[in-house]
């Protein structure tokens, strides 16, 4: 996946402004809650594909999965595109986990070797019950290694739960991240994709990946902030989040979209094993 040099800048002005705060010690991390999870140095494909920044989906992310809002108990997820891993690292120290976490993101050392030690590092905190592993993958290739992982537990072959946290950037990769998803992506009434983008990534590109996505058979809902329950820029997640307060969280939270999809009915084929 290449990234156009005019969008860079608009990318990262997004990123998550806590390095060199006063608040933070250590400005290659992030702490929500007990997790402690590390960037990839910025260098090589990790600073190409941009795994070297944690964006504002991936607190949204996470918020919405502390809150209870993406229901993953005794579920199967896989999380494409990790970076640092922060919506499934947290499912998995929640109370009521999924049963399996399985991280995956571009199959190069840099990134891989930080998103393992991010696994390693918070590994005291995954409840009992839940298995954590680490996978690389390049979209569009075969998914089979991970879905043998998937095989181990209940269930059609593939996932419950795929998570995609602002990845939708380039519609140059739409075609090769939709392949993916859809090899992954169990074959399940109640299987589900929880996407979310950031507002600096235009409608236009989003709506291309949509129609993709509804050409592969997925039926999307975006997900709007119900104004009678809260504000869109209304931080509701209780654990502490070190070098945002909940001002400048909520205005992370306000800047992304996002979208649930699910399998259409005429896709819903029983998968042999």
């Amino acid at each position: 996946m290449s990234i156009p040099p005019e969008n860079i800048e608009d990318i990262l002005s997004d990123s998550l402004e806590i390095f060199g705060g006063e608040a933070v010690q250590d400005h290659r991390s992030i702490q929500y809650g007990p997790l402690k999870l590390g960037v990839a140095p910025k260098e090589g494909k990790a600073n190409t594909l941009l795994a070297d920044h944690l964006f504002s989906p991936a607190l949204l992310l996470a918020e919405r999965i502390e809150r209870g809002l993406i229901p993953t108990q005794g579920r199967r997820v896989v999380e494409l595109g990790a970076g640092c891993a922060l919506p499934s690292l947290l499912m998995a120290a929640l109370p009521n986990p999924p049963a399996l976490v399985v991280v995956t993101d571009y199959p190069d050392p840099i990134i891989l070797g930080n998103l393992m030690n991010n696994v390693v590092t918070n590994s005291p905190w995954f409840k009992t019950g839940c298995m954590v592993h680490c996978a690389g993958h390049e979209w569009g290739q075969d998914t089979a290694p991970i879905i043998d992982i998937s095989r181990a537990h209940e269930g059609p072959p593939g996932f419950d739960v795929v998570i995609m946290s602002d990845l939708l950037h380039f519609d140059s990769s739409h075609e090769v991240l939709l392949a993916s998803l859809a090899s992954l992506l169990a074959r399940s009434n109640s299987a589900r994709v929880y996407v979310a983008a950031g507002k600096y990534t235009s409608h236009t590109v989003c709506n291309n990946f949509l129609r993709l996505g509804e050409e592969t058979g997925i039926i999307w809902k975006e997900l709007i902030t119900d104004p009678v329950d809260e504000r869109a820029d209304a931080w509701l997640g209780a654990m502490e989040v070190i070098g945002l307060d909940k001002a400048q969280l909520g205005v992370r939270k306000n800047m992304c979209r996002q979208w649930v999809g699910q399998w259409a009915p005429t896709h819903l084929t029983l998968a042999s094993e």
